[in-house]
């Protein structure tokens, strides 16, 4: 399956014709909520609602996950209340956010640690991967054994286009909830605001903050373009979308089922992190016929000022030795 804006659109269709099959289908043994934050036209949504289905189908129609895309039951802290809480049983979050509940589940997200996707993946199903979902397990979650892919992150500004970090200086720039954000930025001179992704194209549009920064996907599907008109390719920090589930209602779902569910859901994030990588490619292009204007910086000068700032030094205390060791051998990096 090739990901590009049609397919996009094609999978909103998607979702909307499995819920109906959802609905028409015999009544479950087991209904869960399944929510996120991104468009029904992301590849994460498109995949997902592949992935319910073909549980539905393997579990014999004894387990029907309803999607529901778009923050449609909350905004993320909203929704990873209602998750530990049990009244949503599915939530695929980003590991920076989640570190709002599990402080090191964001070691993954450290600015400038990753150069490529190879690296990534090395990092994430392996030790490093192992060492944050055990965080996550400890704070009363479940987490599927692979993470989903949101992309290298990019900054877009409505007002001047970013070329160094002395172009950041007292840029306001829109930041999810989480401190390995606010601490980058605040270290390259910026002015953070922790905003809701539900509510960042209003703050955008009415000049609340400057600019944001996101994966490329998501600034096509949120259409982030029509507010925003330069993007520079930083690729500084990489993001993902832990699958979580309530524990209690994970466990009360027979073994058979789980099996179902976890082996789905890691098949498709194989495909959705094929699917993510092979947009970001395209989606450069799409975006410039949209208006954006791109620039390349160069990722080793700001790398620079958060070295020069102990923003690395801040963090290796905070995560402690085993993340920090752990992150540095997947990425094969000194990071200090």
């Amino acid at each position: 399956m090739t990901i590009n804006r049609r397919t996009m659109l094609i999978g909103t269709g998607a979702i909307a014709l499995g819920a109906a099959f959802h609905t028409k289908a015999r009544a479950a043994e087991y209904t869960y909520k399944f929510a996120n934050n991104l468009q029904a036209s992301h590849p994460l949504n498109i995949r997902l609602n592949e992935a319910t289905a073909k549980i539905l189908e393997e579990t014999s129609g004894r387990l029907q996950i309803n999607v529901f895309p778009s923050s449609q039951l909350g905004n993320d802290t909203e929704t990873l209340s209602q998750l530990r809480s049990g009244a949503v049983e599915f939530f695929s979050l980003s590991p920076l956010i989640l570190s709002t509940l599990v402080p090191n589940a964001a070691i993954s997200g450290v600015g400038f640690a990753f150069p490529d996707y190879k690296s990534v993946w090395a990092a994430m199903d392996g030790e490093l991967g192992a060492y944050a979902r055990k965080q996550i397990e400890d704070k009363g979650l479940v987490p599927m054994d692979k993470i989903w892919d949101n992309g290298f992150r990019q900054i877009t500004s409505g007002s001047k286009p970013i070329n160094t970090p002395d172009d950041l200086k007292g840029f306001k720039i829109r930041t999810p909830p989480g401190q390995l954000w606010t601490t980058m930025f605040q270290t390259l001179g910026s002015a953070p605001a922790t905003i809701n992704f539900a509510e960042v194209y209003t703050a955008l549009s009415t000049g609340q903050v400057d600019g944001q920064e996101n994966p490329l996907a998501i600034a096509s599907t949120a259409k982030l373009y029509e507010v925003q008109k330069h993007c520079a390719i930083t690729n500084h920090m990489w993001d993902g979308f832990w699958f979580l589930a309530n524990k209690r209602a994970w466990e009360n779902l027979p073994e058979d089922i789980r099996e179902v569910v976890a082996k789905n859901l890691n098949a498709y994030a194989d495909l959705q992190r094929a699917d993510t990588e092979e947009l970001n490619k395209t989606v450069r292009t799409e975006l410039e016929g949209l208006g954006m204007t791109f620039t390349d910086p160069d990722p080793q000068a700001f790398r620079q000022v958060l070295i020069d700032g102990g923003f690395y030094a801040q963090w290796k205390e905070k995560f402690g030795e085993e993340a920090w060791t752990a992150l540095e051998k997947a990425a094969n990096a000194d990071l200090g």
